[in-house]
């Protein structure tokens, strides 16, 4: 009981830190020179160090040739394409659209978990998927409205990106399981971490150094601080702590806290509005993630078959013996 306490509160605390990086982000990227990609490689680089410092005072784990291939491709889809697709997004699109389509992860982990790891797809499964997927379209629907350049425009090219970056997590909460529970947090991280830098610092570094770091405010630096300590390095570091100790289902659940924490920030700091659309999209998308995580699980549907066998058995049993006794 208490581990599972442990993985509730990380779990919780993370999606509560990457709920306040959306609007922190957005002022970021009202400076006008940080870029959505400076900013990415920033938080690689910069976690990347902290989980390299923090494995200096922990024992050393040895990992194998075969763990590290596999990191590799962790480190892909849970920092590379995540951050890099969420940042980009979240630069096109608004706080409350990016933490709302990051909810939707639950539902695609379900719909992942049933091809990867052979998890039923129930009739309840499919209501929740169908009534999550309608709240995603609302919003991108919401965002297009005056905009000339359809799909392409920015905020439902914003909202699409957040989308990628979430399947991307996704797939990373569900195929990586036996990875994760392999090793500690700190050293899956720090690897996963210089993977995602070697990735993508090629790409990003010129965008680094044009940034003119000397006349930057304080509060940018505080800000910056925040995303890449608090929403990368903490926040990795705890879901790591949650998913060895919870399903990938329940993991995933703990998104929905992120569209909370930033609608009342976006809005208390005047980033953003709220409607009775967004207000309804948000709705539809928490109860299909209530319907998808709350329904059975493969474990649960093959133990209350075997308990149901287990039952007729005993019932056929006892009808044999009623007969003999008759005879």
């Amino acid at each position: 009981m208490k581990e599972k306490l442990k993985g509730h509160s990380a779990m919780f605390t993370a999606n509560f830190l990457w709920g306040i990086m959306s609007p922190i982000s957005k002022s970021i990227f009202f400076t006008g020179v940080i870029s959505a990609f400076s900013l990415t490689n920033m938080r690689m680089i910069g976690a990347a160090v902290f989980f390299w410092i923090a494995s200096l005072f922990m024992p050393r784990e040895k990992v194998t040739r075969r763990d590290l291939l596999l990191l590799f491709a962790a480190s892909l889809f849970g920092i590379t394409l995540n951050q890099g697709f969420f940042v980009v997004g979240l630069s096109y699109t608004t706080p409350i659209d990016a933490s709302v389509v990051a909810s939707l992860t639950p539902i695609i982990t379900m719909i992942l978990a049933a091809f990867i790891q052979k998890e039923p797809m129930t009739g309840k499964k499919i209501i929740g998927v169908f009534m999550g997927l309608s709240g995603a379209l609302m919003l991108i629907l919401d965002g297009a409205e005056g905009m000339t350049g359809g799909l392409s425009g920015g905020r439902v090219m914003g909202d699409l990106f957040c989308l990628i970056a979430e399947i991307s997590f996704a797939i990373y909460y569900v195929a990586f399981k036996d990875l994760i529970n392999r090793y500690k947090p700190v050293t899956l991280m720090k690897w996963m971490f210089l993977f995602a830098t070697v990735c993508c610092l090629p790409f990003g570094s010129s965008g680094i150094m044009s940034i003119p770091f000397a006349t930057l405010d304080a509060t940018v630096y505080l800000d910056l601080f925040f995303v890449i300590f608090g929403a990368t390095f903490l926040s990795y570091m705890l879901v790591s702590v949650g998913q060895k100790r919870l399903r990938p289902t329940v993991v995933s659940m703990y998104n929905y806290i992120q569209p909370i924490v930033a609608s009342l920030l976006a809005v208390w700091w005047g980033m953003d509005s709220f409607d009775l659309v967004k207000g309804f999209a948000i709705l539809l998308v928490f109860l299909g993630v209530y319907v998808v995580t709350t329904s059975k699980s493969r474990a649960q549907l093959e133990a209350e078959m075997a308990l149901k066998a287990v039952r007729e058995g005993s019932a056929a049993a006892g009808n044999e013996a009623a007969k003999d006794t008759n005879r």
